[in-house]
């Protein structure tokens, strides 16, 4: 998402807020203190102290639906106004009940930005850090690089990065599994080009999670990939669920119908999130994002109620109006 005015957090956070921040407000309350700020949900929404969870098949580990991704918004080096921003993104998404962070080897300075800043505010024993390394990468010097840039014992979630090779192994991810470094191994896909080799490698290797993308303008994965996660018991964790920004754009100075309040979204982005989130076969969106008011909204498609399938086939017939 893009914003002419850039927020601070002083913008809408007051000292009680603060003090929410540092745990004396349950997190339900955070997002309730945020949003009535934003006007981006109802006060009876924000009051249900939980994000909606989703279970990893292979586990029953609960996983909060929203999550954050890193790509290009955390590679900020050393600009200390953009890590302060960035630093809040992560309490707001932590605070509010999220925990589910992606960011990979290849994404510039993401992933030790985001080592960093989870250090800092001591936030790394409350997320889900998910990382990923490129075929070329699949040594012990890649794993120990991943770990030491952020700052952490144990990567929850490893992953083969950009699937392009029908017989690629996941040996080494299985090893890094044993060493106990790594809780959970998975592969990950944004070219539809290469969508069978991704599903010859989900059948045969049945890793745990696989990342694609997926939006309401984008639904090629309905296809075969998320039937056969469906079937093998696979999390799903989507990259792109805004559109890489092209749904935004479509609606730019459109009012959201009236109607999506029936299932209890109050922005364009929670309409976009929910709508894929209607789909049970998905464990959770990771939207991202830079700006802390934006991180807030996104948070607001994971409490209320879903769309069921007729909802959600009205709502991708009003976008595909649009163009």
């Amino acid at each position: 998402m893009s914003c002419e005015k850039k927020f601070s957090w002083s913008d809408f956070v007051t000292r009680r807020d603060a003090l929410a921040m540092s745990g004396r407000v349950a997190g339900g309350a955070v997002l309730l203190l945020l949003l009535d700020r934003l006007g981006g949900i109802s006060r009876a929404i924000a009051e249900t102290d939980q994000l909606i969870v989703r279970r990893v098949p292979r586990t029953g580990e609960p996983i909060p639906v929203i999550g954050l991704g890193t790509a290009g918004v955390f590679d900020v080096d050393g600009d200390a106004a953009k890590r302060a921003e960035l630093t809040q993104v992560l309490q707001i998404l932590i605070n509010g009940g999220g925990k589910v962070v992606d960011t990979a080897s290849t994404y510039g300075s993401s992933e030790p930005v985001l080592g960093d800043l989870l250090a800092q505010t001591g936030l790394r024993p409350k997320a889900f850090v998910a990382t990923k390394l490129e075929s070329y990468e699949l040594t012990e010097r890649g794993i120990r690089g991943c770990l030491e840039r952020l700052h952490t014992k144990q990567i929850d979630l490893m992953q083969l990065h950009n699937v392009a090779n029908p017989r690629q192994s996941l040996a080494p991810f299985r090893a890094w599994k044993d060493q106990g470094l790594c809780r959970y191994i998975g592969i990950t896909s944004t070219y539809h080009n290469d969508y069978p080799a991704v599903e010859a490698v989900l059948r045969r290797e049945k890793p745990d999670f696989l990342q694609i993308d997926y939006a309401i303008d984008n639904r090629e994965a309905e296809k075969r990939i998320l039937p056969a996660c469906a079937d093998l018991g696979v999390a799903v964790l989507t990259a792109l669920p805004l559109g890489h920004g092209r749904l935004l754009q479509a609606v730019r100075g459109r009012p959201l119908p009236d109607w999506a309040r029936e299932f209890d979204a109050y922005s364009w982005p929670q309409f976009f999130l929910k709508w894929v989130l209607g789909n049970p076969t998905i464990t959770a969106v990771i939207p991202g994002t830079g700006n802390p008011k934006h991180m807030a909204d996104n948070l607001g498609a994971g409490r209320g109620r879903l769309p069921d399938q007729k909802e959600r086939e009205r709502m991708a017939q009003f976008v595909a109006s649009l163009s």
